[in-house]
Order: C-alpha cells, then sequence, then structure tokens
C-alpha cells in the first residue's frame, strides 16, 4: 500500500506535513511507544489514518494475481470432484416400482402421500 505523493498538494492542510500514502502494518513490530498502534508519542497522524492505522485493511501478503490463481485452481479442483462424482456413482439397476389403483393414493391417505402410478407397458406398445 505504497504509492507516490499526488502532485496536486490539498490546499485545505495548509502547512501540515505531506505524509506517505504507507500502511502502519508494513512497519516493524517493536521498536514503538505504542505497539497496539506502531507510532511514537508526537509522531502526525496521516490524513486517511483510519485507512492506513492497524485497524485498517489488512495489507495481502500474496499478490492478488497469484492469489486469484490459487482460488481458480481450488475452484476447479471442486468443479472436478464434482464432476467425478456425478459420472461415477452407480446407476439404479432396477426399474422403480409401482402401485396399482391410481397409486395407491385412497390407501396411503390421499393425493399428497400418492405413490407412483402404475403403467401398463404391453398396452402403450
Amino acid at each position: 500500500m505504497t504509492s507516490t505523493l499526488p502532485e496536486d498538494d490539498d490546499p485545505q492542510l495548509g502547512d501540515y506535513p505531506r505524509l506517505p500514502f504507507v500502511s502502519k502494518q508494513t512497519r516493524p513490530a517493536l521498536g514503538w511507544e505504542d505497539f497496539q498502534f506502531r507510532r511514537n508519542f508526537g509522531e502526525p497522524l496521516h490524513e486517511q489514518e483510519e485507512v492506513l492505522s492497524m485497524w485498517g485493511p489488512d495489507v495481502p501478503v500474496v499478490e492478488p494475481r497469484i492469489a486469484l490463481r490459487w482460488f481458480s485452481i481450488a475452484v476447479m479442483g471442486f468443479v472436478t470432484f464434482g464432476v467425478f462424482c456425478n459420472y461415477a456413482h452407480p446407476h439404479i439397476p432396477a426399474v422403480r416400482r409401482e402401485y396399482p389403483f391410481d397409486g395407491l393414493a385412497a390407501e396411503l391417505g390421499g393425493d399428497e402421500n400418492k405413490a407412483r402410478v402404475e403403467t401398463d407397458s404391453e398396452a402403450e406398445e
């Protein structure tokens, strides 16, 4: 999170020092009066201290391009595993059970509990 200072300075800052846009997370952990915020007493704050402080967004450890590549490889692995499982499962070796009398609707207690209706395969041929 480093960048160069802008060419056009903010006129509202007046004589306040122009500090570089560097996150405090990049500073070493020891050697500060305030270890939690990694700053010394009297040190001027950056105008965007909320973003650059220890509580701001994390500085990426891995370059975003490499992280995207790793994420893509992981997603492709899961998708490949899912497709493999889809094609590797055994098919049903028998015909599903069918019931006579309109799928035993009256015997099972109504239409919402109706089983699969028996079809006469000889009549259809």
